[in-house]
């Protein structure tokens, strides 16, 4: 059952726009994981493989709704820009970007569907609740680098 008052392509457009971010996520953490040195190295190398890990059940949840729903996943990423400056703090920096452009797609899921789904409302929520947190993390990590 699909509430009527839910637009099923901004739906659709809103779930891809996530599955290819999530999965852009996947890419980047996993290159993170592999390029981050020195003595902080093995913490946020875990951290890394944490995220990417975390990113492709977000892809993949995300398209189950689609599916769910009757939609199509898109087979794209989110481009994933390549730095070539593979220290800490802009590893961090760039992932701090990921997880608020993150926020910013699941925000657009919750209004989307506030009011009219209590499913996708209380995933967006969540998922809003784990990209903050991350951001969180991010943002203290980061502190020894201002």
């Amino acid at each position: 059952y699909m509430n009527p008052d839910i637009n099923e392509t901004d739906l659709a457009h809103a779930l891809n726009a996530i599955i290819e971010a999530e999965l852009s996520g996947v890419v980047r953490y996993t290159h993170y994981s592999l390029m981050i040195t020195g003595p902080h190295r093995l913490p946020l190398v875990e951290f890394m493989k944490a995220q990417a890990t975390e990113s492709l059940i977000h892809a993949q949840e995300m398209g189950e709704i689609l599916t769910g729903l009757g939609g199509h996943p898109s087979t794209k990423i989110s481009s994933v820009e390549e730095t070539f400056d593979h220290g800490i703090e802009p590893i961090l920096r760039e992932s701090l970007e990921h997880e608020l452009q993150a926020i910013s797609l699941y925000r657009n899921l919750l209004e989307l569907v506030e009011g009219k789904s209590v499913f996708l409302e209380e995933i967006a929520r969540n998922y809003i609740s784990t990209e903050e947190q991350h951001q969180l993390e991010l943002q203290k990590m980061l502190r020894d680098f201002s």
